[in-house]
Protein backbone atom coordinates (compact mmCIF):
# COMPACT_ATOMS: atom_id res chain seq x y z
CA UNK A 1 0.00 0.00 0.00
CA UNK A 2 1.60 3.22 -1.44
CA UNK A 3 1.03 6.64 1.48
CA UNK A 4 -0.96 8.12 -0.64
CA UNK A 5 -3.43 5.08 -1.20
CA UNK A 6 -3.29 4.52 2.35
CA UNK A 7 -4.01 8.21 3.65
CA UNK A 8 -6.98 8.28 1.04
CA UNK A 9 -8.25 4.84 2.45
CA UNK A 10 -7.91 5.87 6.25
CA UNK A 11 -9.64 9.44 4.83
CA UNK A 12 -12.48 7.41 3.51
CA UNK A 13 -13.57 5.62 6.27
CA UNK A 14 -13.12 8.42 8.52
CA UNK A 15 -15.19 10.49 6.54
CA UNK A 16 -17.86 7.60 6.98
CA UNK A 17 -17.51 7.74 10.43
CA UNK A 18 -17.41 11.21 11.06
CA UNK A 19 -20.76 12.26 8.97
CA UNK A 20 -22.44 8.91 10.77
CA UNK A 21 -21.50 9.31 14.28
CA UNK A 22 -19.99 12.61 14.72
CA UNK A 23 -16.32 13.54 15.64
CA UNK A 24 -17.31 13.04 19.40
CA UNK A 25 -18.55 9.76 18.52
CA UNK A 26 -15.69 7.93 16.64
CA UNK A 27 -12.53 7.03 18.47
CA UNK A 28 -9.41 6.40 15.79
CA UNK A 29 -9.54 2.59 17.05
CA UNK A 30 -13.32 2.79 14.89
CA UNK A 31 -11.25 4.54 12.41
CA UNK A 32 -8.67 2.15 11.86
CA UNK A 33 -10.94 -0.87 11.74
CA UNK A 34 -13.11 0.34 9.24
CA UNK A 35 -10.07 1.14 7.09
CA UNK A 36 -8.43 -1.90 7.78
CA UNK A 37 -5.44 -0.87 9.72
CA UNK A 38 -4.24 -0.88 12.71
CA UNK A 39 -3.88 2.49 14.85
CA UNK A 40 -0.01 3.07 14.47
CA UNK A 41 -0.84 3.46 10.69
CA UNK A 42 -3.67 5.37 10.59
CA UNK A 43 -1.15 7.38 13.07
CA UNK A 44 1.79 7.15 10.24
CA UNK A 45 -0.46 8.65 7.49
CA UNK A 46 -3.01 11.17 9.08
CA UNK A 47 -1.39 12.33 12.66
CA UNK A 48 -4.12 12.04 15.73
CA UNK A 49 -7.81 12.33 15.04
CA UNK A 50 -7.76 15.83 15.24
CA UNK A 51 -5.57 15.82 12.55
CA UNK A 52 -7.44 13.71 10.64
CA UNK A 53 -11.19 15.68 10.92
CA UNK A 54 -9.43 18.54 9.67
CA UNK A 55 -8.22 16.49 6.86
CA UNK A 56 -11.78 15.31 5.84
CA UNK A 57 -13.09 18.48 6.59
CA UNK A 58 -10.62 20.18 4.05
CA UNK A 59 -11.67 17.62 1.77
CA UNK A 60 -15.33 18.21 1.94
CA UNK A 61 -14.49 22.12 1.45
CA UNK A 62 -12.55 21.42 -1.67
CA UNK A 63 -15.15 19.04 -3.46
CA UNK A 64 -17.97 21.60 -2.62
CA UNK A 65 -15.97 24.54 -3.55
CA UNK A 66 -15.05 23.04 -7.16
CA UNK A 67 -18.67 22.02 -7.44
CA UNK A 68 -19.82 25.67 -6.86
CA UNK A 69 -17.71 27.50 -8.43
CA UNK A 70 -18.18 25.83 -11.66
CA UNK A 71 -22.16 26.10 -11.14
CA UNK A 72 -21.79 29.99 -9.82
CA UNK A 73 -19.41 30.49 -13.69
CA UNK A 74 -22.30 28.96 -15.32
CA UNK A 75 -25.10 31.19 -13.62
CA UNK A 76 -27.68 33.22 -15.62
CA UNK A 77 -28.96 36.60 -14.35
CA UNK A 78 -32.56 34.96 -14.64
CA UNK A 79 -34.80 32.69 -12.73
CA UNK A 80 -34.06 29.59 -15.01
CA UNK A 81 -30.64 30.22 -13.86
CA UNK A 82 -30.95 30.59 -10.24
CA UNK A 83 -33.25 27.38 -10.01
CA UNK A 84 -30.55 25.70 -12.20
CA UNK A 85 -27.85 26.82 -9.05
CA UNK A 86 -30.10 25.35 -6.55
CA UNK A 87 -30.65 22.42 -8.50
CA UNK A 88 -26.65 21.93 -8.76
CA UNK A 89 -26.12 22.06 -5.00
CA UNK A 90 -29.18 19.69 -4.46
CA UNK A 91 -27.11 17.40 -7.20
CA UNK A 92 -23.99 17.79 -5.38
CA UNK A 93 -25.14 16.67 -2.03
CA UNK A 94 -27.05 13.90 -3.61
CA UNK A 95 -24.16 12.45 -5.12
CA UNK A 96 -22.15 13.61 -1.06
CA UNK A 97 -24.32 12.99 1.05
CA UNK A 98 -21.66 12.55 3.83
CA UNK A 99 -20.72 16.54 3.41
CA UNK A 100 -24.20 17.39 4.46
CA UNK A 101 -23.75 14.92 7.15
CA UNK A 102 -20.71 16.13 8.52
CA UNK A 103 -21.83 19.87 8.45
CA UNK A 104 -24.96 18.70 10.26
CA UNK A 105 -22.89 17.48 12.79
CA UNK A 106 -21.34 20.83 13.97
CA UNK A 107 -24.45 22.39 13.68
CA UNK A 108 -25.33 20.31 17.06
CA UNK A 109 -22.16 21.43 18.56
CA UNK A 110 -19.89 18.38 16.95
CA UNK A 111 -16.18 19.01 17.19
CA UNK A 112 -16.69 22.41 19.34
CA UNK A 113 -13.59 22.52 19.80
CA UNK A 114 -12.26 23.28 16.36
CA UNK A 115 -14.42 26.71 15.87
CA UNK A 116 -13.15 28.08 13.05
CA UNK A 117 -13.87 26.02 10.27
CA UNK A 118 -17.14 27.76 9.38
CA UNK A 119 -15.05 30.88 9.03
CA UNK A 120 -12.72 29.45 6.87
CA UNK A 121 -14.72 27.49 4.60
CA UNK A 122 -18.70 28.21 4.52
CA UNK A 123 -18.63 31.94 4.61
CA UNK A 124 -16.43 32.19 1.60
CA UNK A 125 -18.84 30.60 -0.43
CA UNK A 126 -21.81 32.00 1.28
CA UNK A 127 -20.43 35.49 0.46
CA UNK A 128 -19.76 34.02 -3.55
CA UNK A 129 -23.72 33.12 -3.79
CA UNK A 130 -24.59 35.65 -2.06
CA UNK A 131 -22.89 38.59 -4.04
CA UNK A 132 -23.76 36.42 -7.39
CA UNK A 133 -27.24 35.35 -6.80
CA UNK A 134 -27.56 39.72 -4.97
CA UNK A 135 -26.26 40.71 -9.03
CA UNK A 136 -29.12 39.23 -10.53
CA UNK A 137 -32.04 39.82 -8.30
CA UNK A 138 -31.21 43.19 -7.00
CA UNK A 139 -31.48 44.85 -3.67
CA UNK A 140 -35.37 44.43 -2.44
CA UNK A 141 -34.52 40.16 -1.42
CA UNK A 142 -32.83 38.94 1.17
CA UNK A 143 -30.53 36.91 -0.46
CA UNK A 144 -28.26 35.55 2.11
CA UNK A 145 -31.20 34.03 3.68
CA UNK A 146 -32.43 32.95 0.83
CA UNK A 147 -29.39 31.15 0.72
CA UNK A 148 -29.27 29.57 4.24
CA UNK A 149 -33.44 28.51 3.50
CA UNK A 150 -31.61 26.25 0.73
CA UNK A 151 -28.75 25.05 2.48
CA UNK A 152 -30.99 23.62 5.69
CA UNK A 153 -33.79 22.79 3.79
CA UNK A 154 -31.39 20.17 1.92
CA UNK A 155 -28.95 19.41 4.29
CA UNK A 156 -31.88 18.34 6.38
CA UNK A 157 -33.85 16.63 3.50
CA UNK A 158 -30.74 14.48 3.01
CA UNK A 159 -30.51 13.32 6.61
CA UNK A 160 -33.91 12.96 7.82
CA UNK A 161 -36.35 12.43 4.60
CA UNK A 162 -40.03 12.39 5.15
CA UNK A 163 -41.71 9.78 6.21
CA UNK A 164 -44.24 8.77 3.48
CA UNK A 165 -47.01 6.30 5.46
CA UNK A 166 -44.55 3.12 5.15
CA UNK A 167 -42.81 3.52 8.68
CA UNK A 168 -39.29 4.56 6.50
CA UNK A 169 -37.58 7.66 5.66
CA UNK A 170 -37.52 8.79 1.93
CA UNK A 171 -34.74 11.09 1.28
CA UNK A 172 -31.79 11.86 -1.50
CA UNK A 173 -31.81 8.14 -3.32
CA UNK A 174 -35.59 8.00 -3.78
CA UNK A 175 -36.25 9.33 -7.07
CA UNK A 176 -39.77 10.55 -6.18
CA UNK A 177 -39.31 12.11 -3.31
CA UNK A 178 -35.96 13.96 -4.53
CA UNK A 179 -38.16 15.08 -7.56
CA UNK A 180 -40.80 16.33 -5.04
CA UNK A 181 -38.17 18.02 -2.77
CA UNK A 182 -36.84 19.62 -5.36
CA UNK A 183 -39.65 20.90 -6.63
CA UNK A 184 -40.78 22.29 -3.36
CA UNK A 185 -37.18 23.99 -2.94
CA UNK A 186 -37.98 25.75 -6.35
CA UNK A 187 -41.13 27.55 -5.33
CA UNK A 188 -39.23 28.20 -1.79
CA UNK A 189 -36.88 30.12 -3.84
CA UNK A 190 -38.77 32.06 -6.20
CA UNK A 191 -41.06 33.32 -3.63
CA UNK A 192 -38.31 33.96 -0.93
CA UNK A 193 -36.58 35.73 -3.69
CA UNK A 194 -39.88 37.76 -5.47
CA UNK A 195 -39.41 36.22 -8.91
CA UNK A 196 -41.87 35.47 -11.41
CA UNK A 197 -42.34 31.57 -11.71
CA UNK A 198 -43.24 31.88 -15.17
CA UNK A 199 -39.73 33.23 -15.97
CA UNK A 200 -37.97 30.25 -15.32
CA UNK A 201 -39.65 27.97 -17.57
Amino acid sequence: MTSDSGRERILDAATRLFAELGYDGTSTRQIAEAAGLNIATVAYHTGGKRDLYLAVMERAHRAERAALETALADLTPDAAGILALVDRYVDFCAAHPEIPALWMHRWQSDASDIADLEARYVEPLMEAVVREVGAAVGDDADVEYVTWTVIWCTHGFARGGVLRGDGLRHRMDDPAALARFRANLHRLVLAGLGLDARAAL
